[in-house]
């Protein structure tokens, strides 16, 4: 009997399932074809034509895409299906539903923030009325990665359309499904003139990276994200670059081990482990280790049964590619749990590694994959070190009951956001900003701060006419007295 996401997947696009499911992206026709100087152009004239700042506009423009969104869950759970087997729960979790929520939020409160902030004035200025003025930067591109293909796609576009902006929009051609229907979901809510989905690969990268843009919001690896910051620098482009890293998961001895583990295992092997925010090594205290994996294997076989290839809750590995570089990082290594491996379906299962040595090709980068690390330190001496070898990771996790060393982890160490007694769940609250530090990425986004990445934040001072105090004009003789004793009350 097909599984709801196969039907989902052959209702959609009429695949044949028992081919492999590189085949059937291929089946997706895709057409690569565009004029990209066409498309900036015609956004330009639209944005400077005045045609995005009705607010009132924006929100019906995103009712209607929460709408239609609404409308094509099915579709949406059939293209991620197709493009690496994530599982509907999975999909509806991970993407459709954040993405509605963020849509519901905005438009709720979107004429309040795009309203001018009133401020405090100062003596200085006396009399005058001051404001913060929300404007939107104009041209926005966003490119979107493979691992969240719908979420992270749409995400950063709504908060650039809720702001006043024209957006292109570049999904990754990893995700050629999912890319396909993104595609068509905004052309059917947008003119392309305002916002634009462009399918291709590298080649349409780079040539989308050569224009000038007035924001660039890039979610990717360290590496590519290098090379988008050069690529804009000359045009002095302001951007937002969400990255990755090692992201630590230290468990102290007074952690409730069973708990730990499970929540480790839903975050960890969701999506497959192709998730930037996940934890990428386990740092355990000694004592505490044996306890902690035979929990894992536990909770792994609760997951996802006897034979996790069989599970319907499993996602794979996006392609061959990326199975190939996962595949190696286990050569050599001591396996405590998984390992299992099948080229033909692009499938890794969840594995538990003993200790290996951080100069391993497994400690040196982002791991991104079902793989997880368990190393061991027997004093904080040790521990640190460990989490000092690596840049500022875009997540850190602590499981203990003892608070005062969680707090002592949670504020010794730069990273992007994090949680304690638990993994990954800081970014499903829209209050909390998204982002990285340091070679994580800089720059936040979701609910409001997503509004006010896509905005320059404009000064404004409204002076009045009716008095005009003449201290600040010169000549200034016998001014500097009065000035210094004005300026020390400020």
């Amino acid at each position: 009997m097909l599984s709801l996401d196969e039907q989902h997947c052959r209702k959609l696009f009429g695949y044949n399932l028992h081919i492999e499911r590189k085949t059937m992206a291929e089946e997706i026709e895709i057409n690569y074809e565009v004029d990209i100087q066409k498309i900036i152009s015609s956004q330009i004239a639209f944005f400077e034509a005045g045609k995005t700042l009705d607010v009132p506009e924006r929100i019906a423009k995103l009712k209607k895409l929460k709408k239609l969104i609404e409308a094509k869950e099915q579709e949406i759970s059939a293209a991620l299906f197709a493009d690496f087997k994530k599982p509907e729960f999975e999909t509806y979790a991970t993407e459709t539903a954040l993405i509605l929520s963020e849509l519901k939020f905005i438009v709720k409160n979107l004429k309040k923030w795009a309203k001018p902030k009133k401020v405090k004035s100062t003596f200085l200025n006396f009399p005058s009325s001051d404001y913060i003025y929300s404007q939107p930067y104009g041209n926005v591109l966003v490119l979107a990665p493979w691992n969240y293909p719908f979420q992270l796609s749409i995400s950063p576009a709504i908060g650039a359309l809720a702001a006043g902006n024209t957006v292109v929009i570049k999904p990754s051609e990893y995700a050629p499904a999912t890319s396909q229907l993104t595609k068509e979901i905004f052309a059917e809510v947008f003119p392309e003139e305002q916002a634009a989905v462009i399918l291709g690969g590298v080649e349409a990268s780079q040539e989308l990276l050569e224009q000038k843009w007035d924001y660039v919001f890039f979610t990717g690896s360290v590496p590519v994200g290098r090379i988008v910051a050069k690529a804009i620098a000359p045009n002095l482009t302001p951007s937002t670059l969400e990255l990755g890293g090692k992201n630590p998961c230290v468990i102290h001895q007074s952690a409730k081990i069973d708990l730990a583990a499970k929540r480790i295992v839903w975050g960890k092997f969701i999506n497959a482990g192709q998730t930037c925010i996940s934890p990428d090594y386990i740092l355990i205290d000694e004592k505490k280790k044996t306890e902690f994996t035979e929990a894992v294997k536990k909770e792994i076989k609760a997951a996802f049964g006897e034979d996790v290839q069989k599970s319907p809750d499993y996602a794979r590995i996006i392609n061959k590619k990326n199975f190939e570089r996962l595949q190696k990082m286990l050569e050599g290594q001591t396996i405590i749990a998984g390992g299992e491996t099948s080229a033909e379906d692009n499938y890794i299962a969840p594995t538990l590694l003993n200790e290996p040595s951080l100069d391993s090709e497994v400690m040196q980068d982002e791991i991104f994959g079902p793989i997880l690390p368990v190393l061991t330190y027997s004093d904080e001496a040790e521990m640190y070190k460990i989490i000092g070898h690596y840049p500022d990771p875009l997540a850190l996790y602590v499981f203990a009951e003892d608070s005062n060393f969680s707090e002592k982890i949670l504020k010794k160490y730069r990273f992007g956001g994090g949680a304690s007694n638990d993994v990954v769940v800081h970014i499903a609250n829209k209050n909390l900003p998204f982002g990285g530090v340091g070679s994580s990425g800089y720059g936040g986004y979701h609910g409001k701060f997503s509004f006010d990445t896509f905005t320059h934040k404009k000064s404004i001072s409204k002076r009045a006419t009716w008095i005009d105090i003449p201290l600040r004009y010169a000549p200034y003789a016998g001014k500097l007295p009065l000035i210094r004793k004005i300026m020390k009350r400020l």
